[in-house]
């Protein structure tokens, strides 16, 4: 797609690409480009809040990426695309055409989780992080909606109040923490400042004016603090970078909170930073010698994250002196590659604090897998190994769904609306005849993924139906659905029990247990709870079953008599004939009409007897 873009545009361009080549490994240019002029294309009809032209955020939302968060040019890529869908009529088949079925993922990615959040209050920050994590297999898709977020936290003064304290919060209890598990520490600080600046106003300025007007006598201070440690480092031949650790408001007002104490009394205002320029890791200790011999150390605040590295792989050592005029300054002193590490993070060198499950497992297992590449290769070649692997499995054995209101429910992998509807409530579970999964009408044994919208429809004349065990996950929904069938069925056997007493009652019938127990088998039941289940079900013909019962009760000796002369003249004639397929029929004669060889027969089909043969003018027929 060639389009014409102004002289403004060019510069732009030429400044990402300068970037990305001074930060990435391998930069194609030709397809940065390409993306340049298809997001321009597709959003210079479009305008910000703030005035400027919408093209000017994904636009900065790449330079972060390139500039902040440098990963490769498939995110740079991904980055200059990721509202176009969204935003105009562009499709994900059109751009992984157009460039590659990698930023067509990333870009489907971050638009899904963007859409997330839209008018959702956040009540559990940590569901919600795991969420994210579970929609999506691509670690950059979280990292480009980190440079999003960040752009958008940047010039938010333009939004409505309403919206800001929203995004803020969102920012703060959302990105930030996450953030800080990618080991972006430089993000991960500036979107806490940002966010603490629209949810307490007043307290951020406060704490802003009282560092700036203590800044020169900070300074004065610091200077003081580290000249003899720069010249025991000159004399001792080692390079390093020194700083003061830049001041976070939002770290600041948690401490003046958490520790109940005024802003004067936060030691740690007074910091600096030593950095390395050698990667060995015992030239650390080695100044921490040098400072401890200047200076008294306070043993409980040593720290010793190289030793013992933080869950996001953090590393550096952290101890408090006694300074000049007896006031306390924290050091800090890391190695350059500590430094590139905490600032800017190495994908997914994080781990969730929670007990342990097999995803964390699987995850433990790959930051591992990524540490032992970067201590053991070059740059450019850790960086390709990691990129091609990747595709993340984290939290794919849960997901993340909403009500309608918005809440946030977990389910299992493969759960359906009747798991949602049993977490929801029993009786919502019971009564369930239908769903509709962001706004569509699916089945019940539908599949449910993170992010869906789930609204059940419910009915009072439903009933849990016993086929919904063959796809439901949840332990919820088995147990509910089997509690009920238990006691629909204890409800069957209770009727058809009752059906039975009545049936006898009226004959004038007395059965023992051990009676309906040989009844019930002689017809093929295992037990007298089925005999009671087919009762009610009015699958027996209880007269029918009786009726024979009934005269063998009443028959006087005589009819005996005539019983046995039956049997003789059936056994004498060889019995009688059936025509027509019986194959597989017990045979039996019916005792109401006693058919004997040379009478004309018909034969019925019965329940537990086979073949009843009565004679053609049985009254009973």
């Amino acid at each position: 797609m060639e389009v014409a873009i102004s002289i403004k545009h060019k510069r732009m361009l030429e400044d990402l690409l300068n970037t990305c080549k001074q930060n990435l490994p391998s930069v194609n240019e030709k397809l940065i480009e390409k993306a340049f002029q298809l997001s321009y294309e597709s959003h210079k009809n479009d305008f910000r809040a703030s005035g400027e032209p919408y093209f000017n955020h994904p636009y900065e939302v790449a330079m972060i990426v390139a500039r902040e968060i440098p990963l490769d040019d498939i995110s740079v890529i991904s980055a200059l695309l990721h509202d176009v869908v969204e935003d105009s009529g562009i499709n994900l088949d059109f751009i992984s055409h157009e460039f590659n079925k990698e930023v067509a993922e990333i870009v489907d990615g971050v638009t899904k989780i963007g859409g997330v959040f839209k008018g959702q209050e956040i009540t559990q920050a940590e569901n919600y992080r795991k969420l994210l994590l579970s929609m999506v297999k691509d670690v950059r898709v979280i990292l480009v909606k980190f440079a999003d977020r960040l752009h958008n936290m940047r010039t938010l003064e333009f939004v409505h109040p309403q919206k800001q304290r929203r995004i803020a919060k969102e920012t703060l209890e959302i990105y930030a923490p996450f953030a800080h598990r990618f080991g972006l520490g430089a993000v991960k600080w500036e979107l806490e400042d940002l966010a603490f600046k629209y949810l307490n106003k007043e307290a951020y300025e406060d704490i802003a004016k009282k560092i700036k007007d203590t800044r020169k006598e900070r300074e004065t201070f610091i200077n003081k603090f580290t000249k003899p440690i720069l010249e025991k480092l000159k004399e001792h031949k080692i390079n390093y970078d020194l700083g003061g650790r830049p001041k976070h408001l939002y770290s600041v007002y948690r401490k003046m909170i958490m520790q109940n104490r005024p802003f004067e009394d936060i030691y740690d205002l007074l910091a600096v930073r030593i950095i390395l320029e050698s990667n060995d890791p015992n030239e650390c200790y080695y100044v921490l010698g040098i400072i401890n011999q200047l200076y008294k150390p306070i043993p409980d605040r040593f720290k010793d994250f190289i030793s013992i590295p933080k869950k996001n792989n953090y590393q550096s050592i952290h101890t408090t002196v006694i300074g000049p005029e007896g006031k306390l300054v924290e050091v800090q002193i890391r190695t350059r590659k500590m430094h590139e590490i905490a600032e800017r993070g190495v994908a997914a060198h994080w781990k969730y604090k929670e007990n342990l499950t097999s995803s964390d497992k699987d995850l433990e297992e790959w930051v591992s897998w990524v540490r032992d590449i970067f201590e053991n290769a070059t740059k450019d070649e850790a960086t390709k190994e990691i990129l091609a692997s990747f595709k993340l499995n984290l939290y794919q054995d849960e997901i993340y769904v909403f009500t309608p209101k918005g809440d946030l429910k977990r389910l299992p992998i493969s759960s359906t609306p009747v798991d949602f509807a049993y977490e929801i409530h029993s009786n919502v579970g019971d009564h369930c005849i239908g769903a509709k999964v962001n706004g569509r009408i699916v089945p019940l044994d539908t599949k449910i993924h993170s992010g869906d919208q789930i609204e059940i429809i419910t009915s009072k004349n439903q009933r849990p139906n016993k086929s919904w065990l063959q796809f439901v996950q949840t332990h919820k929904a088995k147990s509910n659905i089997r509690k009920h069938l238990n006691k629909e069925e204890e409800n069957l056997v209770e009727s058809g029990k009752e059906i039975w007493e009545k049936k006898i009652k009226k004959l004038k019938l007395s059965f023992s247990s051990e009676d309906l127990s040989k009844l019930a088998r002689k017809l093929k039941f295992d037990n007298t709870r089925q005999f009671y289940k087919a009762a009610a079900l009015d699958k027996l013909n209880l007269d029918e079953i009786l009726n024979p019962t009934v005269e063998a009760e009443e028959k006087p000796e005589k009819e005996l008599e005539f019983d046995k002369f039956i049997d003789i003249a059936r056994h004498t004639a060889g019995g009688v004939v059936v025509e027509g397929d019986q194959k597989g029929l017990a045979i039996s004669y019916a005792k109401c009409c006693n058919p004997i060889p040379g009478d004309p027969v018909v034969g019925y089909v019965t329940i537990g007897e086979g073949i009843k043969i009565h004679r053609k003018d049985c009254n009973n027929l």
